[in-house]
């Protein structure tokens, strides 16, 4: 496999490039224009990299993250002094995507990314070996392979680490030193090469969600390493409908997709949501979804994130199935895959809103949703 050129990497073969491929104009645009102090290292001043989060119509920066613009500028403040940042939150409020977008205004690099499980080792933290050139040559900096935070700490780069708590204890516990210390030891190497120090620019973003909380709780030391924000989902509907649009316009026309999503049922599909989210059931007594009660409330993730999914599916259906755009029908069908998963609790819970709930909404769009009820996978 051969290195990827920066024209491969945007070009439209690319499902998903990263932030700065995706938003190197406003970069641009923006580190042209900055003459804020920075802090050591980074590639904008915390006012330009706050302005390429929450956008700036004036300079024709667009919006890439909706939440609370405090979230964002205590995220910068801690990333700017030694202490690392942990995003908690609830699956799918768009923790990644904050990280990515610092990353990329910081460093100009959001691809220093540990994806943390339960296979992840040490190694793939923090260096490993080409056993090749270990066997024929012996330790050595030609056949050391650097991973992500020892490739931030030598460069001066801010290293993403999603999903922290999925990984064991051990693995979790070997970023102590590198973030109290600030080096990291290779002792297989001697004189210089056996210490890496980090450079200016170099800190963590960690994200956890709170679903996992227990799974592989953090040690203590590992906690005061970090300052925790906690991320919240999108709080009004007209907000998230229009996140909602603008993302699923962008994923439809990548999928080949002509016509662009029909508003009428993305706010059905959007309420929809949000009232599942809310626990709106069987046991809602209006139409507004905040009057259901936990056992209402489905298991599976009801994200922002989710939606956007589904209704990428309903586009993707009525066009490629059809050749028109996703219907409230198409909703139903694309559903349960979301809403219910595997869990039969999760699916009956589901049919009791479509067939005590949704009728109380008013709206034609609402009403072909009850209608095709029947279209629910089993």
């Amino acid at each position: 496999m051969t290195a990827q050129t920066p024209d491969e990497v945007s070009g439209p073969s690319v499902q998903r490039p990263p932030a700065e491929v995706r938003y190197a104009a406003e970069l641009d645009t923006l580190r042209a224009g900055d003459g804020d102090p920075r802090p050591p290292g980074w590639q904008l001043s915390l006012r330009a990299a706050r302005r390429f989060i929450i956008g700036d119509t004036d300079a024709g920066i667009s919006r890439k993250f909706v939440g609370n613009p405090s979230l964002v500028d205590r995220a910068l403040v801690t990333l700017a002094t030694s202490r690392g940042l942990m995003l908690v939150g609830e699956p799918g409020t768009a923790k990644s995507l904050l990280s990515e977008l610092i990353a990329a205004a910081v460093s100009g690099d959001s691809t220093l990314t540990v994806q943390g499980g339960a296979a992840t080792t040490e190694d793939q933290i923090k260096y490993g070996w080409n056993y090749a050139l270990l066997v024929a040559e012996g330790p050595s900096t030609r056949s050391l392979v650097p991973a992500p935070m020892l490739r931030g700490m030598a460069e001066g780069r801010l290293v993403r680490f999603e999903e922290i708590t999925r990984c064991p204890l051990e693995v979790q516990d070997s970023l102590l030193s590198l973030l109290s210390e600030r080096v990291v030891a290779i002792p297989e190497l001697t004189g210089p090469d056996g210490m890496v120090f980090a450079r200016q620019g170099f800190n963590v973003i960690a994200t956890a969600n709170t679903r996992d909380r227990g799974v592989n709780e953090m040690s203590a030391a590992l906690k005061r390493r970090f300052n925790f924000e906690t991320v919240f989902p999108i709080p009004d509907l007209d907000t998230e409908l229009a996140l909602v649009e603008a993302e699923v316009s962008t994923l439809l026309r990548r999928s080949g997709v002509e016509p662009p999503p029909d508003r009428d049922v993305l706010e059905v599909l959007v309420g929809t949501f949000r009232e599942l989210r809310a626990g709106a059931g069987a046991g809602g007594s209006d139409g507004s979804g905040g009057s259901g009660t936990g056992s209402d409330r489905p298991s599976a993730v009801m994200s922002t994130a989710e939606a956007v999914s589904v209704a990428h599916a309903v586009g993707v259906r009525g066009w490629f199935l059809r050749g028109e755009p996703g219907s409230a029908a198409d909703v139903v069908a694309c559903l349960a895959g979301t809403a219910a998963k595997d869990s039969p609790e999760d699916l009956a819970r589901l049919r009791r809103y479509l067939e005590q709930h949704v009728p109380r909404r008013r709206g034609p769009q609402w009403q072909a949703l009850y209608d095709a009820r029947h279209l629910l996978a089993d």
